[in-house]
């Protein structure tokens, strides 16, 4: 069968052979036992529903097997043979362009060199899954081949739940995950209703079919970088920034690192993980010992090199030794994921990578309490360093929160606070969150690299224009944006699809779009699919990351991200997503997404303009309401350029006489 067949046929009618177990593939650890075995029945009759009944008997066994042997149904039977990557639009089968689309960015979320789990359909953080198991994954994408653009596919936590009637202007996909009612948002939670497969962890990116690999992080991580150095007032060139992770997301911090020019060592249980980000590029040079990067380290320090190092190991180590060798660390941060503490997430010390797996699995309690033994250790040696001049900053992966739960710290004098900011509150929220520049990002559906080039000079034109008009406050934000896609390609950051992020306000973001609807319309680029990541100014409530520098008590609300996804979708957004849980855990946030195809068309370029600026300036408008100085200054600069916009402006009351 050619690709396309296989895309068409959905389920197959005749099963596939079992498919050996790949052991040079980066898989999910085995999750906790956490169903009865009542509840065990109940997980084989919700993953049989996909099949007809004359399969249940050859497959009943098979799938309770993988439900004892990992904890989840995956159904790796299905998983398709041919090569899971983005391909050109195209090549995909389909009545609707903004379909094919959609499964080019589901096939690049799954693509080998961009998932952190790719037989398990989960792109990053541990648990972000795409999909439950492969029936949805077949399933799903034989509607996107019947859909037509007066269908919507309505997606709940993985599971497709049908095509249904709708009109031209509204979405093509509506994605959900996770959204369980409040009080049943516990990790338990959780862990029981995936494994009886009615909801997922859809992460941000992944399961909203908008991740792009770690660049689409990697912008962020660097203006986090650059701007961190100039928070402690040195150039980055000798510096020292150390941090953990190389997992999907993570793994754009040596990247990151060596883009802003700074020494970055970047610590990493799990060699698989470790080894593809070194086979990448993403970082430079691997160490496994921790005497030997003592020695490296100085070295870098001393001849003021940029170089990004990955340590093969325990980050605590790193800490630890590097205070017994009183080596300066400027900046420090962590992004293991520890939204998901008690499942790969975050690795104890002083435990093997392969040990701590077993443990994980057979011994649940005590790998908790390991985990929460080492997140003392960890902080202890945070602490050490940041009395001697260290700046820490929690990079919204939860640290401080679970460091808090663990009885380690990490609180302020007050008793409320952390001790140390999160990043979003010191760095991304007042310098730019506040004004409106955000993750922006876009994919090249012809899958030519080409494209991408065109794509990197139109940007850049379009921000260089309005760099010579732009106002002081924000000049700073657009000479860093300019910089960084002048070094793109340089900087080799594709890793999966044609694709590129750019921090840029509404503004640049409609400028941007529309001059690449226009480059289409004329035949110099093929379409183009708009996104950003849900790390954004509007899409999400986050109290811990991204709305924690809102200081008038509405941080728990998610009010913005719903009116996000609810104003996207009839203001010409090609799909959107809503999820609970996201990089600091599940009930901790609520976040949003979309994906916008542009065609060339007119219609597009009504669309990208009413939905772009809306998904900018909602978040600016809240911000703006919790007193944000440099909010106030955006909104009302928005209200300027567009008469249609009338928001409410806070009336400051004076500290004087708050004094009672």
């Amino acid at each position: 069968m050619t690709f396309q067949e296989q895309i068409q046929q959905g389920i197959p009618s005749v099963l596939p052979k079992q498919k050996p177990y790949e052991t040079d593939i980066n898989h999910a650890p085995k999750r906790k036992e956490i169903l009865s075995n009542e509840e065990k029945k109940l997980a084989l009759r919700n993953a049989l529903r996909y099949f007809e009944p004359h399969h249940h008997a050859e497959l009943i066994k098979e799938f309770s097997e993988e439900l004892e042997t990992y904890g989840r149904i995956y159904m790796y039977r299905l998983r398709p043979d041919y090569e899971m990557r983005a391909r050109p639009i195209d090549e995909y089968p389909g009545k609707s362009e903004q379909a094919k689309a959609i499964m080019l960015m589901i096939q690049n979320n799954l693509d080998y060199a961009v998932a952190q789990h790719p037989h398990e359909l989960i792109t990053y953080g541990g648990n972000g899954a795409v999909f439950q198991n492969w029936a949805q994954y077949l399933l799903t994408m034989q509607y996107l081949s019947e859909m037509t653009d007066e269908q919507t596919l309505t997606m709940y936590s993985g599971h497709p739940m049908g095509l249904f009637p709708s009109h031209k202007e509204a979405p093509r996909v509506v994605v959900t995950n996770g959204m369980v009612i409040p009080n049943y948002s516990k990790p338990d939670d959780w862990e029981k209703m995936n494994a009886l497969g009615v909801s997922q962890y859809g992460q941000m990116t992944a399961g909203s079919y908008m991740y792009i690999g770690p660049q689409g992080i990697v912008h962020g991580t660097t203006i986090t970088v650059l701007n961190g150095f100039r928070k402690i007032k040195r150039k980055p060139k000798g510096g020292l920034f150390v941090t953990s992770g190389l997992g999907g997301m993570s793994g754009a911090q040596p990247k990151a690192g060596n883009i802003a020019g700074c020494i970055t060592v970047c610590a990493e249980v799990n060699p698989k993980i470790t080894h593809i980000r070194h086979s990448q590029g993403w970082i430079n040079e691997v160490i496994a010992n921790v005497d030997e990067l003592v020695q490296r380290v100085l070295l870098a320090q001393a001849n003021n090199e940029i170089v990004s190092i990955g340590y093969l190991g325990n980050v605590v180590d790193v800490w630890e030794k590097f205070d017994q060798e009183n080596i300066h660390i400027d900046l420090g941060s962590d992004q293991t994921s520890l939204h998901n503490p008690w499942a790969g997430g975050y690795y104890p010390a002083d435990i093997s990578f392969e040990e701590a797996n077993e443990m994980m699995a057979n011994n649940p309690d005590l790998f908790k309490i390991k985990v929460q033994e080492t997140l003392c250790r960890h902080t202890t040696a945070i602490n050490k360093h940041t009395a001697k001049g260290t700046y820490f900053f929690d990079y919204g992966n939860a640290f401080l929160l679970e460091a808090s739960r663990a009885g380690a710290d990490v609180m302020a004098e007050n008793h409320i606070d952390f001790r140390y900011p999160s990043y979003v509150q010191d760095i991304m929220g007042p310098m730019c969150f506040d004004y409106g520049f955000g993750p922006f990002r876009w994919v090249c559906a012809s899958g030519k690299p080409e494209d991408l080039a065109k794509t990197d000079v139109i940007a850049c034109q379009v921000l260089e224009e309005m760099a010579k008009t732009a106002p002081e406050e924000i000049q700073q934000q657009m000479q860093d944006n300019i910089l960084w896609i002048k070094g793109a390609q340089e900087n080799k950051l594709v890793v999966g699809s044609q694709a590129r992020i750019l921090y840029a306000d509404a503004e640049g973001r409609v400028k941007i779009a529309e001059a690449f609807n226009q480059a289409i319309a004329k035949g110099e680029i093929g379409t183009i699919v708009l996104g950003r990541d849900h790390h954004d100014v509007s899409g999400t409530d986050s109290p811990y990351r991204e709305t924690s520098n809102i200081y008038d008590g509405s941080r728990f609300t998610a009010d913005m991200a719903i009116q996000n996804v609810i104003g996207d979708s009839f203001r010409g957004a090609t799909w959107i997503s809503i999820h609970n849980g996201g990089g600091v855990g599940w009930g901790e946030v609520i976040n949003g997404g979309f994906g916008m195809v542009l065609d060339g068309s007119k219609e597009a370029s009504k669309r990208l303009a009413s939905m772009l600026f809306w998904d900018v300036n909602n978040g600016i408008s809240r911000r703006s309401w919790a007193r944000n100085e440099g909010a106030i200054f955006a909104i009302k600069r928005a209200m300027e350029t567009q008469p249609l916009l009338k928001v409410t402006i806070p009336n400051v009351v004076a500290e004087n006489l708050l004094e009672f």
